[in-house]
Formats: C-alpha cells, structure tokens, sequence
C-alpha cells in the first residue's frame, strides 16, 4: 500500500509511468548532455556529413530501446504524413525539434541538423519493428519565421513497400 510521502518502489524499469514527474531529467539537464554529445563528436570527425551520421547513429541506438519500452506499454503512434512526390516517403515535421532548439551552429558548420540524432531514434525504432527506411533530417524554411522548422523524412526500404502491398 502507498502512503502520503512514500515513493513507490517499481521493480522492473517496465513498468515505472512514462508520466512527466518529479524523478524526470530536467530540459537543462537534457540540452546540456546533448550538448556534450554534439561536442564530443565533432571532435572526431572530419565533416559535417560525418557528425549528422554519428549522431543518427546514437539517436538509433535510443529508439531501438525507445520502441521496446512502448511495445511494453502499448503505445503506438496516431499517424504519419504521407509524402506527396514519392509513395514510399513519409513526413514528421516539428516546428521547433527539442534539439536544435538549444544549440548555436558556428557558420562554418553551415546547414548542420542536429535533427540528425531525432532521424537515428525514428530509424531505430522503424527497424526493430521490421520496417526498415533511411531517415533523413531536413530544414525547411517556414514564411514568416526566422527558424526553419525540422522535418524528418522517412523513405521505406522497397521490402516494406512489397509487403504492404501484399498484404492489403
């Protein structure tokens, strides 16, 4: 039984509320470690391509985990834009994505995204649920606004087109 005061005790990270409480990290908390990833894989890389890869790389590896936690909580998500050029391209846009939202791009650095890492974290959890895709993060400039908003492209692997088609 819980009391007034009493933290419960979960024995399995499963089962812990995905709620927003007071055991959540904080935004600072967030942007700063986001930060340092950024920081430290730019010193290891030659170009720009190469860091937006490196960090898709790490945003997989996240997504891959966050998709086995919500398969666990049966959660699924409403819905995606369907591309209008390609039938094989889907659309995510955020006006403003949490993780450029914080960071200051050098202008020698030009049109880096750090949407890179949300792309890995998408494509880390289309593959592992069996729908493999190259995920891309884009800018894309919005009238009127100084920022552009972010938009992750998803373009299915011609396998998942095969077996869609198969199967309905």
């Amino acid at each position: 039984m819980i009391g007034v005061g009493k933290i419960k005790q979960y024995t399995n990270v499963l089962d812990r509320p995905l709620s927003k409480g007071k055991h959540e990290v904080s935004l600072s908390a967030f942007a700063f470690l986001f930060s340092e990833l950024v920081q430290y894989n730019q010193t290891q890389v030659d170009n720009i391509g190469e860091l937006e890869r490196r960090l898709e790389d790490a945003g997989y590896a996240v997504g891959a985990r966050v998709l086995e936690l919500l398969c666990h909580r049966d959660k699924v998500a409403d819905s995606l834009e369907k591309g209008t050029e390609h039938e094989d391209e889907y659309m995510i846009s955020e006006k403003e994505l949490l993780v450029n939202r914080y960071i200051s791009i050098p202008k020698d650095m030009g049109a880096f995204n750090c949407g890179a890492f949300v792309a890995g974290i998408v494509r880390g959890i289309l593959d592992s649920a069996g729908f493999p895709a190259v995920v891309t993060a884009h800018f894309v400039p919005m009238e009127g606004q100084q920022r552009p908003r972010t938009t992750i492209l998803i373009k299915f692997a011609e396998e998942v087109l095969q077996r869609e088609a198969r199967l309905g």
